[in-house]
């Protein structure tokens, strides 16, 4: 299976996973680990970056072993994505940043206007900008030409577990941003929804919530360490094509009559 490229970085893992809701860190932490994810994200807002105490969370993530992604998770606007990005690059000392600039509390679907703008401003500001976005094509070429590293269209509403509502919609968005890389984020329920967005091309998953809140998380995350893989491979390797009408599998030509 090839690597994941972004932003000139290369990881060997297409799989990327939250950090937040876990029943306890312990937990946490095996569970990340069975993922086999090297990139952890994590949400500037919820997370006291003053706390040096051995129960935060950033005490667990060793940024020798793991890629921390800050995330604007929990901000409606552009100004106050753009403020809390700016925090995590002095705490973390990264400017990398997964944007995200939601609409209102019920559906926590993008703000689009906002997102934008927020976007322009960070890249302007010399970030490196993963935007979660609703899985409409403009908007993600809009992203892609401003020159966000990558795109991470939703799936279904965060935390929903509903998986992929509208393949039809992310396979255009594939074929029409071919040159960027696309992670799925939000949505992801089981290992059956990894794997399809995997088979249609996408380049990496981004889930927690699918993992945090299952009922066994660490066996969870190894299943969707695995169906990411398969996925992928079998994207690689090239499907079938889809027929109506059934083809023998052995050939009928040159049977022996009875």
């Amino acid at each position: 299976m090839s690597d994941l490229v972004i932003a000139g970085r290369t990881f060997t893992s297409r799989l990327l996973i939250g950090s937040a809701r876990f029943p306890n860190p312990q937990t946490m932490m095996n569970a990340i680990e069975a993922s086999g994810a090297e990139i952890v994200t994590v949400a500037i807002r919820r997370v006291n970056l003053a706390d040096k105490s051995p129960e935060s969370i950033l005490r667990y993530l060793n940024p020798d072993k793991y890629f921390l992604l800050p995330n604007t998770a929990g901000c409606y606007t552009a100004k106050d994505a753009v403020l809390t990005a700016q925090l995590a690059r002095e705490a973390l000392e990264t400017n990398w940043i997964k944007l995200e600039v939601i609409g209102d509390d019920e559906t926590l679907f993008p703000d689009v206007v906002e997102l934008l703008k927020a976007a322009e401003q960070l890249l302007a500001d010399g970030f490196v900008v993963l935007p979660y976005c609703n899985d409409d094509v403009i908007t993600c070429r809009k992203l892609r030409d401003m020159g966000c590293a990558a795109v991470m269209p939703l799936a279904a509403p965060i935390g929903s577990g509903m998986g992929i509502r509208n393949p039809y919609n992310l396979q255009i968005i594939r074929e029409a941003l071919s040159d960027i890389p696309l992670i799925i984020d939000a949505g992801v329920g089981t290992a059956s929804d990894a794997a399809i967005a995997m088979e249609l091309g996408y380049d990496g998953v981004l889930l927690n919530t699918a993992v945090s809140q299952a009922q066994r998380p660490v066996q969870m995350a190894r299943a969707m360490k695995l169906a990411v893989e398969a996925g992928r491979l079998a994207f690689e390797a090239g499907r079938i094509p889809r027929k109506l009408y059934a083809t023998a599998s052995s050939p009928i030509e040159g049977v022996v009559n009875s």
